[in-house]
């Protein structure tokens, strides 16, 4: 199989990450090279730009400086990461892209979605997922768990429960706006039977 560059989207404790590790234990199991990654973060200075956007008040930025750190972060790892491994044939498997932006900083805080797209065209060279896996869950059922699970960076979880609303509803209507690249996965299930699905759409 040639290389293909998937992200996992949704909302604070949908699961999300446990299932990109799944994923790529499944392909490189099968043989395949696979980068798992993340955002914001993947590189160094990425990773940097990560501490000063999970850490401390949620009024800590504005909208528009936030949506500015998330892609100056962005560039810089699919410059270094993403579209060389791409390039060499491998799999890229990134927990949160584009869709993330669109979600906290557009439908959460309230930034044009256009203008967000037009962004992250201008910094990444137009560089979108082919697959997109977004996992539906209530935002309490979310926040409940990523609290459980005792998380450190925490400055979105403290947003209030609209905010968490707003962002939920976007991700529930990404496979109606992008029904070929975007597919809902429900979040509310068992881990196995999820990787399970997500195994059969990406023909694992």
């Amino acid at each position: 199989m040639a290389g293909r560059f998937i992200t996992l989207e949704g909302g604070e404790g949908s699961g999300k990450s446990t299932q990109a590790r799944l994923l790529a234990d499944r392909l490189r199991g099968a043989g395949q090279t696979v980068v798992l990654t993340r955002e914001p973060g993947g590189t160094p200075g990425a990773e940097s730009v990560r501490a000063l956007l999970v850490n401390g008040d949620t009024d800590r930025w504005s909208p528009w400086a936030e949506a500015c750190l998330v892609n100056a972060a962005r560039a810089d790892h699919v410059e270094r990461v993403i579209r060389p491994a791409l390039a060499r044939g491998h799999w890229v498997i990134c927990d949160r892209f584009v869709d993330s932006t669109r979600a906290y900083q557009g439908a959460g805080k309230g930034l044009d979605d256009a203008d967000l797209c037009s962004l992250h065209e201008k910094v990444t060279g137009d560089l979108w997922p082919d697959l997109t896996l977004v996992f539906i869950l209530e935002p309490a059922q979310g926040l409940a768990r990523a609290g459980a699970r005792g998380a450190t960076e925490a400055r979105f979880e403290g947003h209030d429960a609209g905010f968490h609303e707003r962002v939920s509803a976007f991700f529930a209507g990404l496979s109606r706006l992008h029904p070929v690249r975007c597919h809902s996965i429900a979040a509310d299930r068992p881990v196995e039977t999820i990787a399970a699905e997500i195994a059969a759409l990406v023909g694992a």
